[in-house]
């Protein structure tokens, strides 16, 4: 009976999580380890747990009780939780367990002084560390107080803080199971904790020692300050030695108490420098069995290391794998392109597969590769210059890796060739027919695309989309467009330069682009204010509408009065929009056309918010602003030295921006259009590997590369587990915040803005859309969740283009993601919001419903009393 029950630690390795819980999993591991001392010990077994669990009364519903209760009702949690733990510590450890236990003990000897330790089976997991959710006591000695103990770990499943853990984190409680550790105690001279990577900036080379006298608990505990070392290439790089007046140690009789440390050794170091070193390199080979950086905790014993606990540190964001040990440096993607969620492996293969440049995948998230353009004087400058435009926070994070001595590689400019062939290309003309051209290329392209992948599906299909792919970056690298795009944005820049030079007027342009022509995302807003118009007049729809739930509301829409015309509206919006959604890049988000509750509650508030007729008068307002801003300032202008001069230029610029500005938007609802149309396809080829019994459910195939999905259709055959697995690496990834700048080394960077002229206390961004409003602040994470009334302001974490209806409703805007010329400022400018994007942490420093002040001239935000 009792090798089901008790197993000797040296039995057991890191497969075993199921059987003794992840620190036992751990520890069996780490013991196997050549040159690791681990304390001996053994451990009470999950079947332990579940056997004894069985024998407790009333806890199948209590479980169940507390699996129905609200993660945030804290009260009844705390009720529940109590009574759990409490009829678990009441039951009778059974004889024959007890007998187990008794016998391993002996082997450690009978009155050895011992650590007992939880061990659940979803704790130092990759994904998940669960630090200090359960419960460790340690100098426990005798066996009838070991087994008392062992009841306490297995109660511990189910303080309070776990349970909360494990609800917020989508775990069932009865898939948790807890064993329990039971080592010969360790009674050491010092003790502390090694990072195997700074668990500060995320450098995987730099491994973190804190030190303190005696037992651990008084550093866990924050009773001391540790003495802190940092230590690469097994050189002490920095060092901290604290004054430790405090130290835990052990009772002879058992427990522990707090001793006062002797005053003259108070500022002595807890270990030497050699010991420090000696102890990175341990960690290093226990790094290297694990294949990632590990939180160790140690002991110091007679001399010797002695490894108590090792787990992954799960809040690093992951390296990219570059297959060289070469420094590189990554910029994020989703920081330009508004959405830094990760993506499933679909999303993320696809956006890849239909990229302009290669990029890199790491927690969920796409990196692009600079390191190669910051290496040579010329392409740095060049790089550092358009990046900084967009996100000045960016540039400074670039500049913090170009400061460190060597990290890149400092290359001569490519020497003098003959002229690139074929020359310059011609001047743009400020011309809209450009524009037009641009878009109807575009929109044939999307037709054709429509057209031919009809009949295409199995194999040929995905052979079919390498072909669409190469049409699709055919028609994103269309130079006319590419030109088209800068047009307006250096007209932008000019204007805004030139005007604060000669009016000192600041971000002049953003009056200047009110309402400017053909930008398509400016108008998806505005038409949904039609729509809103149509429902506005019938109560019974509106009624119908704040009810529903079923993406398939419409049919039902259609049977109230007025409700056809409110159908075939939204539908006509569908059409014409439908492929949009949150986070678009993701092919694998859920499309309005397929989830059009999503627009209901922003309707809601246009039917509230807004009179007839709004859309119209919103955008021919905004045009007249700006007709009087361009005759406000070329009248200044002329009034100047070489006026005329000044004035004619800037006449140009200003036809120029209003022409192309619009279009920035244009390009990005043509690769949306065209993704929506591979979504189509694919999925019905997922529908299909369902039918075949390939597959449980159609959206698994979102959680394979395209290649894997396309190796799926050739073989009718996928891997259950590969998609388990990273269904599970997906859910861990929300908790990862994506860098800006990414370094080789782990460096994880977000930049500063080094600014000194903003108000004490006031949040930091970046200026994008000029104008000083004050309102409440309304935090919204979920489109799908705005409430939003006249006069509020959007907090949020990014905001792509499908975020725009709710830019109609709005008085400001502050994101915590953006640059100058991202989606978001845009239509803050076309609609006049002020706006300041680029505020670290704004949607956690502001709370829902705080009075704000958004200085969107000056790029700041001021949290009002």
């Amino acid at each position: 009976m009792s090798e089901r029950y008790v197993l000797d630690l040296r039995e057991v390795d890191e497969t075993q999580v199921a059987v003794v819980g992840g620190k036992g999993a751990q520890l069996g591991g780490l013991s196997r380890i050549d040159g690791i001392s681990v304390p001996g010990g053994f451990c009470v077994t999950t079947d332990a747990f579940r056997r004894v669990m069985a024998q407790v009364p009333s806890i199948d519903e209590l479980l169940d009780r507390l699996s129905r209760a609200d993660p945030d009702d804290r009260e009844a949690i705390r009720m529940l939780s109590a009574r759990i733990r409490e009829a678990i510590e009441g039951a009778v450890v059974p004889d024959y367990l007890a007998v187990a236990i008794t016998g391993a003990l002996a082997e450690l000897g009978e009155d050895a002084a011992c650590a007992v330790r939880s061990s659940a089976t979803a704790e130092d997991l990759p994904t998940a560390s669960f630090a200090g959710q359960q419960d460790t006591y340690l100098n426990v000695v005798g066996s009838e107080a070991i087994l008392r103990h062992v009841s306490r770990c297995w109660a511990s499943l189910f303080t309070e803080r776990a349970v909360i853990y494990r609800q917020r984190n989508g775990i069932d409680h009865r898939t948790v199971h807890m064993a329990v550790v039971v080592q010969r105690m360790v009674l050491p001279d010092a003790s502390g904790i090694l990072f195997t990577a700074d668990p500060v900036t995320g450098n995987r080379k730099v491994a973190t020692v804190d030190a303190g006298f005696g037992l651990g608990e008084a550093l866990v505990s924050g009773l001391v300050n540790p003495d802190v070392y940092k230590v690469r290439d097994d050189e002490i790089v920095a060092r901290t030695i604290a004054a430790k007046q405090r130290a835990v140690h052990a009772l002879p009789v058992g427990g522990t108490r707090e001793v006062t440390v002797d005053s003259q050794r108070q500022e002595q170091p807890a270990l030497t420098d050699a010991q420090v070193v000696l102890l990175v390199r341990l960690g290093r080979r226990i790094e290297a069995h694990f294949g990632r950086p590990q939180d160790i905790e140690w002991c110091l014993a007679d001399d010797g290391f002695q490894i108590v606990q090792s787990r992954p540190i799960t809040t690093l964001f992951p390296v990219p794998e570059s297959g060289d040990q070469e420094n590189h440096v990554y910029v994020s993607v989703g920081h330009g392109q508004m959405m830094t969620d990760p993506m499933k492996q679909l999303g993320h293969s696809m956006w890849r597969l239909t990229a302009m440049v290669p990029m890199h995948e790491a927690g969920g998230r796409l990196f692009v590769d600079v390191t190669r353009r910051l290496a040579t004087p010329t392409s740095r400058a060049g790089l550092l210059d358009v990046l900084g435009k967009g996100d000045p926070l960016i540039r400074d994070a670039l500049e913090t890796v170009l400061d460190r001595d060597g990290f890149v590689p400092s290359l001569p400019d490519a020497g003098p060739g003959g002229p690139p062939t074929g020359g310059p290309p011609a001047p743009l003309e400020t011309d809209p027919a450009v524009v037009t051209r641009l878009i109807e290329r575009s929109e044939t392209s999307v037709a054709a695309l429509e057209r031919d992948i009809r009949t295409k599906s199995g194999p040929a299909l995905f052979d079919f989309l390498m072909e669409a792919f190469e049409e699709h970056k055919r028609v994103l690298s269309d130079p006319l467009s590419i030109q088209a795009i800068m047009a307006g944005m250096e007209a932008t820049w000019w204007l805004n330069d030139k005007l604060l030079e000669w009016l000192g007027e600041k971000n002049a342009a953003d009056t200047l682009t009110l309402s400017a022509p053909g930008n398509v995302t400016s108008e998806m807003g505005l038409a949904l204010l039609d729509v809103a118009d149509v429902i506005r007049p019938y109560p019974e729809l509106v009624t119908f509408l704040q009810n529903v739930e079923d993406d398939g509301f419409l049919d039902e829409l259609a049977k109230l009065p007025g409700g056809a015309e409110a159908r075939d509206a939204i539908e006509a919006y569908l059409d014409r929009y439908g492929m949009r959604c949150v986070g678009e890049i993701d092919i694998t988000r859920p499309r309005w056309r397929e989830r059009p509750t999503t627009l209901v509650p922003v309707i809601l508030d246009n039917v509230r918010n807004f009179e007839p007729g709004a859309a119209e008068r919103r955008f021919e307002q905004g045009r007249r602003k700006a007709q009087e801003k361009e005759r406000d300032v070329l009248s200044r202008l002329r009034a100047l030295p070489d006026g005329d001069l000044k004035a004619d230029e800037a006449k140009r610029m200003i036809d120029r921006v209003r022409t192309f500005i619009g279009y920035r938007e244009y390009p990005k609802y043509g690769i949306i259009s065209r993704y929506f149309v591979y979504k189509r396809a694919l999925l019905a080829e997922a529908e299909r590997l369902v039918r075949a019994g390939v597959l449980p459910e159609a959206e698994d195939v979102f959680h394979l590369t395209f290649q894997e999905f396309h190796d799926a259709v050739r073989s009718n055959r996928v891997d259950d587990g590969l998609i388990r697995q990273r269904k599970e690496a997906f859910r861990s990834y929300h908790a990862l915040t994506p860098p800006r700048v990414l370094t080789s080394e782990g460096d994880a960077l977000t930049g500063a803005y080094r600014r000194d002229d903003v108000p004490a206390g006031a949040l930091v961004g970046l200026p994008v859309s000029a104008g000083t409003v004050e309102g409440r602040a309304r935090v919204v994470l979920d489109m799908a969740d705005a409430d939003l009334e006249a006069g509020d302001i959007l907090v949020t974490a990014f905001t792509d283009p499908s975020w725009s209806p709710l830019f109609v409703g709005i008085a400001g805007l502050v994101t915590e993601v953006g640059g100058l010329m991202t989606h978001g400022a845009v239509i803050a400018r076309e609609y006049g919001l002020p706006a300041v994007v680029g505020v670290e942490q704004a949607t956690r420093l502001i709370r829902d419903g705080q009075r704000i002040r958004v200085h969107g001239t000056d790029g700041y935000v001021e949290i009002l009393p």
